[in-house]
Formats: C-alpha cells, structure tokens, sequence
C-alpha cells in the first residue's frame, strides 16, 4: 500500500508539473478538487479507493497525514517526532497518533508548503524556522544536521473561535471576581505581564485580556510570528522578519517596538518578550504608553521580574541592576502567572500587583491566588494601589473584586 501511494503522488506531482491551462490560478479548495478527479480516473470511481486518494491528495497538495488533525478540534497540539513518529496533545494529555509521513521527503515537502508562503525558507543553511497557518496556529520545524533522527514539526494549535473571559470562567481557570478585576485593570491602563511556562496558554490570555481594550484606542501588536487574534478596530499588527537566504533584511522584534513608537499607539501589545526588547518596551511603558500587555516565560512572578532585568542586560547596556529594577517597578503593574497541571488543565494559578521598590529589591503583592493542588482561585483580601488613582465608582468595583 505504501508502494502505491508513493507511485500515484508521483504520478499526481508529473501531472500537476505539467502546468496544464488554469490550474496555477486554481484556489486550494480547487486544486483539491482537480487532484482528486485526476487520481479517481486513474483508480477509478470506488470507495476503497476513498482513503487512499484522500491521503495521496493531502500529501501531494496539503499537509499530508496532519491534515485530519488540524481538523480535529479536541487536538490542542500536533508533535511530529520524525516522520514515522507523530504524537499529539488531546484533553491535555499526549499520546501517539497512530498516523506516519510516507518518507522523510514527504515531511520536507509540507515543511516547505507551511513557510515559503510566509517568504521564510529552511535548508541546511538555516534549518530552523517559526512559522504560522492560515489560521494563525503556531509552527516550528527543525530539519537536519541539527534533528538527528530527521525533520521534526511542532504545531500548537489555535481555536478557530478565540476565547473569552467567560470561557475561562467556565473552564475553572479564572474565577468570577478575577475575570472582573482584570477587566478593570485593562480599563485602567494598566501594564500586564502574562508569566508562564511553555504551552501554559499565555498567548490564549494575553488574546483575551487584548479583547478588552476599549475601542477607541489604537493597538499595535508586534510578535515573533503572528499568533494574536485580535478584531480591534484601529488595530496594526506587526510581524519580525528573519534573515534571508544570503543572510541580510532581518527585522528582530526590537526594531518593531522602536519603529511602534513612531506610529502613535496608545497601547503595545508584544506577544512574548525573550531578548533585548525588553529594555524598549519597558520605556515604552513608562513614555506615555500604559496599559500595554506582554508574555514572558517564568514560573512564578517574581521570577518574570528576574527574567525582565536578565533581558535588560542582554541588550548590551550597561545599567546598575538598582537603575533596572526602577525601570521594572515603574513600568510593570500586573503579573498574572498561569500553570499548567498534572491533568493538562490551563489555569491561572495567581494575580499580583508590583508595588514598588523597597531599597534595591522588587516588591510583589499577591491579589488572588490558588494553591498547586488545583482549588479555586481566591482573593487575598488586599486592595490593589492603582485604585486610589481610580473614580470613586471604579474603586467600588475593584473593591467589590478583591475584597467583599
């Protein structure tokens, strides 16, 4: 079978190289349409031959044996190992897909039909690239010499449907009263770092708590490789380039935050901060831009402070830690830290507010938070410093949320 399936996508490839009349300006649903009508008159019209057709035609054009699981929308996360070896993430939990590449050619050809849309490459010169899909889901594929064993795929899938607070309310990852309180704290301009670890769900909040800006206001996101979901009026998303086949025309995140600042947002939304850009958009938090929201990787919000200030650091500018810390105290307001337990479940695991600085170290005061053995997410009883700046009717509000 495997034989036969290899010799009809050569057949199929031949018959598409022949440029026949129309079918460069064919849509993918159409080529799909001409594919399958070609292989049925080779096989001919039979329902055995369903499947094989179907597969044949999704690595020839699509993504071959993903394709299903990109459809499948109880499949949070897509792990291709080698070609023969596909794992995947369902309910939060990973098993083996049961499903393989015909050949490690076929993975490098979907490989390429994923990234040469976007104008990225992968070769032996550069065998790592970040990627998306049309429906913004995140891709990273590593080819050979770096994968030992063969090219790898990981693609982390996003819900066609973006999710709400409500969403999370009901999922048990977000209480009531902190869904309100940080709807307040968007309302109020102020500066969120989402904290987490690796596929904890930081885009996912940093998509929902985005939602919530009001809309007059003017948005630029700026990200690595496109993720956010955003349906904001006045909205501008700006996306890194990385370097060329002749290794020139990279545009690193850094550059993006420093060109926004020249478009008159009134709020930046970064999709994950990892590097130098860290020093540029804490100015920029404290330059007249507040209420900007951001994504680092921490396990707990003291260690995304500690993070921000290595961050600092690695863009080659001498600065006193004391002078660091001062920017991160007058720039960062909330850190909200998410987890992702033992069962697969996403959840906010606690909500804090920088308070200051108290001699040379960061202060952190937890707001709500919930234990590691999975409880409800509760509300320390601690008023937040922000609402004395507040209307005496936002401060009810946030009264209501942290304290009654």
């Amino acid at each position: 079978m495997n034989e036969m399936k290899q010799q009809l996508q050569q057949q199929l490839r031949m018959h598409l190289d022949q440029r026949n009349a129309g079918v460069d300006d064919l849509t993918d649903d159409a080529l799909r349409v001409h594919a399958t009508t070609y292989l049925k008159g080779q096989l001919g019209n039979n329902d055995e031959h369903h499947y094989l057709i179907r597969e044949v035609v999704d690595e020839a054009i699509g993504l071959g044996p993903l394709e299903p699981l990109l459809m499948d929308s109880d499949i949070s996360e897509i792990m291709v190992n080698r070609y023969d070896r596909i794992f995947i993430e369902k309910s939060g939990q990973l098993q083996n897909a049961g499903i393989q590449f015909s050949s490690e050619q076929a993975l490098r050809r979907a490989i390429d039909r994923i990234v040469l849309p976007l104008g990225r490459h992968v070769d032996d010169a550069s065998p790592m690239v970040d990627a998306r899909l049309k429906d913004g889901s995140r891709v990273n594929a590593v080819i050979t010499p770096l994968a030992l064993k063969g090219s790898c795929v990981t693609i982390r899938k996003f819900s066609a449907k973006p999710l709400t607070l409500d969403d999370l309310i009901n999922s048990g990852s977000l209480s009531e009263k902190a869904a309100r309180f940080l709807t307040l704290a968007v309302a109020c301009r102020q500066n969120i770092i989402v904290s987490g670890g690796t596929g904890t769900g930081k885009t996912t909040l940093l998509n929902t708590l985005s939602s919530r800006i009001p809309s007059g206001e003017r948005v630029i996101t700026i990200e690595d490789a496109a993720e956010l979901q955003l349906t904001h009026e006045n909205l501008i998303s700006l996306e890194a380039r990385p370097k060329n086949q002749e290794g020139q025309g990279a545009v690193g995140i850094r550059e993006l935050v420093i060109n926004a600042l020249r478009m008159r947002p009134d709020r930046l939304v970064v999709g994950e901060c990892r590097g130098a850009e860290a020093l540029d958009m804490l100015q920029a938090m404290n330059t007249g831009h507040a209420g900007s929201l951001s994504t680092v990787h921490a396990n707990t919000a003291r260690d995304a402070l500690r993070r921000l200030e290595v961050m600092v650091l690695m863009g080659g500018i001498e600065l006193p830690v004391v002078a660091i810390r001062q920017q991160v105290a007058s720039a960062v307001d909330i850190i909200v830290q998410i987890a992702r337990l033992s069962d697969g479940k996403r959840v906010v695991m606690s909500i804090n507010e920088v308070t200051g600085l108290d001699g040379d170290t960061l202060q952190v005061a937890s707001l709500f938070e919930r234990s590691r053995k999975g409880e409800a997410l509760t509300s320390c009883q601690t008023l937040c410093q922000f609402a004395q700046q507040q209307t005496d009717e936002v401060q009810a509000q946030l009264l209501d949320c942290l304290v009654n």
